[in-house]
């Protein structure tokens, strides 16, 4: 009988995992909004997994950790760089069954961990979840941002009614959501892999397993977006990267689908021109004018990487 309790106990606890890599200027404040949920403190964890950063996060982090006695929360050195190596380290060392990745700059809602811990209770057969990632600026919304390049600043919001996702609406890794299982089952994510086409490759992974992955809208995370985020030469590399990283995912997964792959970067960089009159003709031409630039980079890093 206690073997099912403490097992049924698991089953419903969350490993918080924060990967980060030199973000001392954000990690505190993460870790303050975790520190600060109305979830109960036995019910979740919070790993840290440093990914070799050389500023004084680890000093911040141990300050934090040392603070915060209440907490079940560690730092853990991940000597492997890139992103994927430390969410994988982070599925290594978590110790319960509802694993909730966040980012460094990420500041979860008050009621984030409750509210996700009420979901996979209430749910069984759901698989994961993501939820609204709400940008905060450092400085203003840059000028060129729109719809189209909500990717670069991980802008999710899907309105207010929950869905099960499909296509390009999948969890973000600023707030993804997954049951322990299907992870592994999935083989964890790809160490190739270092931006935003490790979420698409984990989702289309688990997506082979099950279809049970929905979209929830009263999971909050705001985004802090720094005024280096925002720069044209920040913007050019993400463009390149998005090309690059999908170039990467479609010949590991699928080689056939390459050319086919190819044609729809091909359609949606002539569909950015008509995107841009759009633009244009409304006064806005600036956010055409990116929209354009986007989808030429990651297309000529698709087929030049």
């Amino acid at each position: 009988m206690s073997n099912t309790s403490n097992t049924s106990e698991i089953a419903s606890k969350i490993s918080v995992i924060v990967c980060t890599y030199n973000r001392v200027r954000f990690i505190h404040e993460c870790l303050e909004h975790l520190k600060d949920q109305t979830l109960e403190n036995d019910d979740y964890e919070i790993i840290v997994i440093n990914n070799n950063s050389n500023d004084n996060t680890a000093e911040v982090v141990e300050k934090f950790i040392s603070e915060t006695p209440q907490l079940d929360i560690k730092q853990v050195e991940e000597l492997n760089q890139g992103l994927s190596f430390a969410r994988n380290r982070g599925l290594q060392e978590a110790k319960y069954d509802i694993i909730c990745y966040i980012d460094d700059d990420g500041y979860a809602k008050a009621n984030y961990l409750e509210e996700i811990q009420k979901i996979f209770i209430k749910n069984k057969v759901i698989a994961g979840v993501g939820g609204k990632v709400i940008p905060q600026y450092e400085d203003a919304e840059p000028d060129w941002y729109n719809p189209y390049l909500r990717m670069m600043v991980t802008s999710i919001d899907f309105g207010d009614k929950s869905f099960k996702c499909k296509g390009k609406k999948y969890p973000a890794g600023c707030s993804m959501i997954y049951r322990k299982q299907y992870l592994i089952k999935a083989k964890g994510f790809n160490n190739k892999l270092k931006w935003r086409a490790d979420d698409k490759y984990i989702f289309h992974e688990v997506s082979k397993l099950t279809d049970e992955i929905y979209y929830m809208p009263q999971l909050e995370v705001k985004h802090c977006i720094d005024r280096a985020r925002t720069t044209d030469e920040n913007f050019d590399k993400l463009s390149g990267l998005l090309g690059s990283e999908e170039r990467i995912r479609i010949l590991g997964e699928k080689k056939w689908a390459y050319p086919f792959k190819i044609i729809e970067f091909v359609f949606k960089y002539f569909a950015s021109i008509l995107i841009a009159l759009f633009y244009t003709v409304k006064g806005e031409s600036i956010k055409g004018k990116y929209t354009i630039r986007f989808r030429w980079l990651a297309l000529l890093k698709f087929i030049k990487s």
